[in-house]
């Protein structure tokens, strides 16, 4: 967990993708669980954890199809939660629908990530504002791929 204090006091309508937690989770965060990536090449999260991967963060599979322990994806061994992963976790990137959402930010808090990422689309403004009064840097409704391009960098 971080104590960034402008992450705590950022005000919540409007500053969805906070530039200090953008920052904070791009350049100083290597360890990227992504919750929802399957072995699916054709799904976004599949797409966004290569582009992490090509960026230099290890990616954690994380998906309910890895309970039988035989899911790899991208050469990455997959867990069935966050619970299950036995080594800390720096980001939590989230691809599963808003409704579901939430529950994810609160299990990235409780093992102690530093960062909780909401895809495109994903938004749950209470999970925000959970997530940021326990000290985690989170952002919602963006892309690490718009982020970098944001940047000037190449995607």
């Amino acid at each position: 967990m971080t104590s960034d204090a402008p992450l705590s006091g950022a005000p919540l309508t409007g500053d969805w993708q906070h530039a200090a937690s953008v920052d904070l989770m791009l350049d100083a965060c290597d360890t990227w669980a992504v919750v929802g990536l399957s072995g699916d090449p054709s799904r976004t999260a599949y797409a966004i954890a290569h582009l992490l991967q090509q960026r230099g963060k290890r990616i954690v599979p994380v998906h309910p199809a890895a309970a039988d322990g035989r899911l790899v994806v991208l050469g990455e061994p997959a867990w069935p939660t966050l619970a299950d992963v036995p080594f800390a976790l720096d980001v939590v990137d989230v691809f599963r629908r808003s409704q579901f959402a939430g529950e994810v930010a609160d299990q990235a808090v409780a093992v102690g990530a530093r960062g909780v990422w909401l895809q495109l689309g994903v938004v749950d403004e209470a999970a925000l504002r959970r997530t940021r009064s326990a000290g985690v840097a989170m952002v919602m409704d963006t892309c690490p791929a718009i982020e970098w391009r944001r940047r000037g960098s190449a995607v």
